[in-house]
């Protein structure tokens, strides 16, 4: 039977020969920004998948595939075993996120416990930021839940605004700085600046050139570079109709002198 919230290892962290990894969350939020990364990251590393999460909080439907047959909504954690300088890492990828507020709890109460399970000692949680308005170049914002890491992001050139994001972060992104700091390990939110108004793939690669400078990782961006260049063609469209619109609304303003 399906638990309220159900953690099911398919590999043990026993057995993970993971060093002090890494955690990086990456579930659908404004602009699928958190998502495209996280998912693009375990696509590149080739990362093993280790963990497989089902909860009562997930929307109560199944998807149907190519084939006729169906899945279950769940999360995963992929692992990956690095090879260079940077840090192994663990990675939550999945379809949903709560849809109650007891379960953003819940579920990321899970996370925690197989982050430390995992020995993790660092969490980035990785997000979209919603200015409400299209932008030609995204930069990221940050958020973490101590002083020191909140410099070392503006080492990386991460910015920190006095009042931003004014409504605070909301769901696993924000939730997980929080009950890591109760917990006693370091985390930090990278959110891309987007427009709130679509998949926004410029915006996730602003962020992913920076957590690659931070955990001195080399994936290729060739994939994100594409959908990036699709995007900026949607936008000028966008714009287009806008501008021609916006035209058309001024030229009947003017003929309302001559009835």
């Amino acid at each position: 039977m399906l638990k309220r919230v159900d953690v099911r290892f398919i590999l043990n962290p026993e057995d993970s020969g993971l060093k002090n990894p890494v955690f990086i969350e990456g579930l659908p939020g404004i602009g699928h920004v958190g998502k495209l990364v996280a998912d693009h990251l375990v696509k590149e590393l080739k990362a093993k998948k280790a963990v497989e999460i089902y909860s009562h909080h997930f929307p109560p439907q199944v998807m149907v595939k190519d084939d006729g047959t169906i899945s279950i909504p769940k999360n995963e954690i992929y692992i990956y075993k690095s090879e260079g300088e940077g840090p192994d890492l663990l990675i939550l990828v999945g379809d949903f996120q709560s849809i109650s507020n007891e379960g953003h709890f819940e579920l990321v109460n899970a996370y925690i416990d197989v982050a430390k399970r995992f020995g993790v000692r660092r969490i980035y949680t990785l997000g979209g930021y919603g200015i409400g308005r299209l932008i030609e170049e995204p930069y990221v914002l940050g958020a973490a839940n101590s002083r020191e890491l909140v410099d070392e992001l503006k080492e990386y050139g991460v910015k920190i605004e006095e009042g931003e994001p004014g409504g605070g972060i909301i769901g696993a992104s924000g939730l997980l700085l929080g009950v890591a700091m109760l917990e006693g390990i370091d985390a930090a939110c990278l959110m891309g600046a987007t427009s709130g108004y679509m998949v926004d793939p410029k915006s996730a690669k602003a962020v992913l050139d920076v957590l690659m400078k931070m955990l001195k990782l080399e994936v290729s961006v060739e994939a994100l570079d594409e959908r990036a260049k699709e995007m900026e063609k949607l936008i000028a469209q966008i714009k287009e109709m806008q501008e021609s619109a916006m035209q058309q609304w001024k030229g009947e303003e003017d003929l309302r002198y001559f009835r």
